[in-house]
């Protein structure tokens, strides 16, 4: 971690998460309004260790002769914490699962594209109206739906 003296040089009374922290010491038992102090030293915590794991991360990118930093840098540099990496691999799961929900949504029609298996075996595309384009015989063409 930084030595102290260079921290406060640093940031200067600056408080990067001050309402988020308070947050996190309420739902952890801690008073509604703790005090300043409380809030500013574990400001400075979090943001060491954001800076820290960064530079760590930008330190494994420099190893590989890349110049951006990917997520598999930042995988590399939490490895040794088990339940962090846990999370993080946790919520990049669910950060695809919501772009692929996301991708599947059609904003053109404002319609919810489901795709399935026709009659004949072959993919079928359909709206949640009901309406599906293709046919299970290999014709192109549109057949109602149930």
């Amino acid at each position: 971690m930084a030595e102290p003296r260079a921290r406060a040089a640093r940031h200067k009374g600056q408080l990067n998460f001050p309402s988020e922290i308070k947050s996190l010491l309420h739902a952890f038992g801690d008073v509604p309004n703790p005090l300043p102090e409380t809030i500013k030293t574990l400001d400075e915590i979090v943001t060491d260790f954001i800076i820290e794991t960064c530079h760590s991360a930008a330190l494994h990118a420099s190893y590989a002769r890349r110049q951006k930093i990917k997520v598999d840098d930042f995988k590399f540099a939490i490895r040794r914490d088990e339940r962090m990496l846990g999370r993080v691999l946790e919520l990049l799961a669910l950060d695809r699962e919501l772009r692929e929900a996301r991708r599947q949504f059609d904003e053109k029609d404002d319609r919810v594209v489901i795709v399935g298996v026709g009659l004949g075996g072959e993919g079928v595309k359909g709206d949640v109206k009901g309406d599906v384009t293709g046919s299970g015989d290999g014709q192109s063409g549109k057949m109602d739906g149930a």
